[in-house]
C-alpha cells in the first residue's frame, strides 16, 4: 500500500486557508497545518491580534484531527521585508511588503522548513491561483536547496511551471506572487485555484468553520493593522518637514511632517484648504510633496513606466521578447485593478520599459509592475522610472504652440460667417 502524500498547508486562522487544508485532507493526504508569526503585532489597545489568529488556526486543526505547529520568522521579517519597507519610503517610493513575504518567507524560508524539517512532499496555502502542475506533478518534482545563480544556462532543458490566474477573477492572487522563484512553484499545491470565494465559504459553513467566517478579511499592511499609517511610520523615521507645492503655478500651498507619509494619488490633507488636493509628485532632495487641485488632475496620469530587472516566473525572459525585443502583454501594477494593454520593451539591464495603451492614474515607484499573457502571470518588476505625466506633456505641446505662434506672427481667427 502505497504512503499518503506529506502536505504543509499555511494556516493564517482565516477562511482560505482553512478550507484549504480541509481540501487537501479529503484528498487523502497527510496534513499538517503551521502558522508562520512573522510579526510582534500588537494593536492599539495593546492586545496582539497573532494570538487570535493562531487560536483559530488551531482550531481548525483540531477538528480536521490533523498535526499542528508553530515557527516564528519575526527575525527574518524584519530584515528581509520591513527593513527594505523603511528604506524604500526613505527613498521617496512606496514599497509592497505582501509581495516580499511570499518571496522571502512564505515560499522561502517557510517552504525550506517543510521541506527539511517536517519531511513532506509539497507545501500549500490558501492564495487563489494555479499552477500548470497537477498534484501528482507536484510530487514529482525535486526540490533545489541551492539558490539559482542569475542567468540560467541556455543549454539547459527546463520544463518550467507556470503560475496562472485563479478562476475566481476577482479574487485571483497572482498579482501577490509575481516575485516567487520557479523552485517553489514546482513544490506548491494552491487548492482553491479552480473555486470561488463563494464556494469557498459554502465549504467552510459545511465543515462548521463558523469562527473562521465570521472574521473579516485582512486588507491592508499587515503589520500596520488597524492603526493610522502616520502614526505608526513615524515611530520608525524621524520627521522630514517639507512643502506642499501646487504643481500648476508653484504655490505653497502647505507644509507637511516628511515626504514618506504621501504616495501618489493619495489625498494630501493640507491645513487651511477647503477644497481637496491630491499627491502628483515627491522630491526627496528637497522634501517637497508636489499637490494637484482635482482627484483626475492630467498631473496624475502617465502612461510610460520603466522596471528594475525583472523576475519572470517562467521562461526568463521570454522568447518573445529576446527575438522581437518588444512583446505584447498586460499590466497592472495593483491587486483586482483592470489588466492593461501594454507593449514592453527590455534593455541589456534585464529591465523593460512598459508602454500602455492609456495613461493611468497614479503610477508609483516602488510598486510592482506585474505582467501577464493571456491567464498566465509572467512575473514582475519595481518600478523604479515614470514616463512624463500627461500634464507635463500637455504643457509642452502648449510651448511648441506658441513658439509656433511667436514665429509665425499673430494667429487671426477666422470668421465662422464668411
Amino acid at each position: 500500500m502505497q504512503t499518503a502524500r506529506r502536505v504543509v498547508c499555511a494556516m493564517s486562522g482565516g477562511v482560505d486557508s482553512s478550507v484549504a487544508a480541509l481540501l487537501l485532507r479529503r484528498r487523502g493526504y497527510d496534513v499538517t497545518g503551521v502558522f508562520m508569526n512573522n510579526w510582534d503585532a500588537v494593536d492599539e489597545n495593546g492586545a496582539c491580534s497573532l494570538e487570535k489568529d493562531c487560536e483559530d488556526a488551531y482550531r481548525v486543526c483540531k477538528m480536521l484531527d490533523i498535526p499542528f505547529h508553530q515557527v516564528s520568522y519575526v527575525k527574518e521579517y524584519w530584515h528581509d521585508v520591513f527593513s527594505y519597507f523603511l528604506k524604500e519610503y526613505e527613498r521617496g517610493r512606496t514599497p509592497n511588503p505582501d509581495i516580499l513575504c511570499n518571496k522571502h518567507i512564505k515560499f522561502n524560508r517557510f517552504l525550506s522548513y517543510a521541506i527539511d524539517n517536517l519531511g513532506v512532499d509539497a507545501i500549500a496555502t490558501g492564495h487563489y491561483a494555479r499552477t500548470s502542475l497537477e498534484d501528482k506533478e507536484v510530487f514529482q518534482q525535486k526540490y533545489m536547496k541551492t539558490p539559482q545563480s542569475l542567468f540560467r544556462n541556455r543549454f539547459e532543458i527546463r520544463n518550467d511551471v507556470k503560475l496562472l490566474q485563479a478562476a475566481d477573477q476577482i479574487k485571483d492572487q497572482t498579482f501577490f506572487l509575481s516575485q516567487i522563484s520557479q523552485n517553489a512553484l514546482r513544490k506548491t499545491i494552491f487548492p482553491l485555484g479552480e473555486l470561488t470565494k463563494a464556494y469557498v465559504k459554502k465549504i467552510a459553513a459545511e465543515a462548521g468553520f463558523h469562527h473562521v467566517l465570521r472574521r473579516k478579511e485582512s486588507m491592508g499592511i499587515c503589520f500596520i493593522g488597524e492603526r493610522h499609517f502616520e502614526n505608526f511610520i513615524l515611530e520608525y523615521l524621524e520627521p522630514q518637514p517639507g512643502k506642499f507645492v501646487s504643481v500648476e503655478d508653484g504655490q505653497i500651498m502647505g507644509t507637511h511632517k516628511g515626504w514618506f507619509l504621501f504616495t501618489l494619488g493619495q489625498r494630501a490633507r493640507i491645513g487651511g484648504q477647503r477644497d481637496p488636493w491630491f499627491v502628483v509628485d515627491k522630491d526627496v532632495t528637497t522634501g517637497n510633496v508636489f499637490v494637484a487641485p482635482t482627484t483626475d488632475h492630467p498631473a496624475l496620469y502617465r502612461e510610460l513606466v520603466r522596471t528594475d530587472r525583472m523576475h519572470w516566473l517562467s521562461e526568463d525572459p521570454p522568447a518573445e521578447l529576446v527575438k522581437n525585443k518588444m512583446m505584447e502583454c498586460q499590466f497592472r501594477f495593483q491587486h483586482q485593478m483592470a489588466l492593461v494593454p501594454c507593449v514592453l520593451t527590455l534593455n541589456q539591464d534585464g529591465s523593460v520599459w512598459a508602454t500602455l495603451v492609456k495613461p493611468i492614474r497614479a503610477l508609483t515607484p516602488g510598486q510592482f509592475a506585474v505582467f501577464y499573457k493571456s491567464e498566465e502571470c509572467l512575473g514582475s518588476g519595481k518600478i523604479m522610472k515614470l514616463g512624463p505625466s500627461m500634464y507635463t506633456l500637455q504643457q509642452g505641446q502648449n510651448k511648441i504652440k506658441s513658439t509656433v505662434n511667436l514665429s509665425t506672427g499673430p494667429v487671426k481667427e477666422r470668421d465662422p460667417m464668411t
